[in-house]
């Protein structure tokens, strides 16, 4: 989520690098979506993904300022309000007094999070993700759009919840063939 992807002003790094995680834990995924900072097209793309899929990942759009929209979009989505998480305000303050930095206002917008969202610490940046169910059978992964903090917050917390779930609900059905034996040009050929 983000304009500066549609305008070409970055690359997206962290399509290619959730499609090669998604495949190596078994998980199928069919489609990827860019949209710029609008909440009127964040939300239809948000809804018509509940519709169809178990999970929607995301990345960009949780800093604090004016154009990141991700989280209340959301929200609004699924008409839940959204709460003040306090230890994430803690955190916040506690990463710019570190650096003896001030804080400004703008940061408290990262402490909203939908009512019952589980959130997913972010060690290195101000933006927290979130793990949300807010349909049964629909979950939403929020992660920041910097790399290095949507890889580290991937790993910490979003692999070991899609392995569980998995297991204890069986809710993700996939499988991986390997071809033995046969060269690549040939299996071209046949298919």
């Amino acid at each position: 989520i983000g304009s500066e992807l549609l305008l070409g002003n970055i690359l997206n790094t962290n399509a290619k690098w959730l499609s090669e995680e998604l495949a190596s834990l078994g998980l199928p995924h069919y489609r990827q979506t860019v949209i710029g900072d609008n909440s009127i097209r964040l939300k239809k793309t948000i809804l018509e993904a509940s519709s169809r899929s178990q999970i929607l990942i995301t990345t960009g759009g949780l800093g604090p300022t004016q154009d990141d929209i991700t989280t209340e979009t959301i929200a609004s989505c699924f008409n839940t309000p959204l709460e003040q998480r306090k230890e994430i305000w803690t955190d916040i303050q506690n990463k710019m007094a570190k650096k003896s930095l001030p804080i400004p206002s703008s940061n408290k917008k990262q402490t909203l999070l939908p009512l019952g969202a589980k959130v997913i610490h972010n060690e290195f940046g101000t933006a927290p993700g979130m793990i949300w169910s807010p349909l049964n059978g629909f979950t939403i992964m929020t992660f920041p759009g910097v790399p290095s903090e949507m890889k580290q917050m991937w790993k910490e917390t979003a692999i070991p919840w899609l392995r569980k779930h998995n297991e204890i609900n069986g809710i993700f059905k996939s499988k991986v063939l390997h071809f033995v034996g046969i060269s690549e040009s040939k299996l071209s050929e046949e298919v």
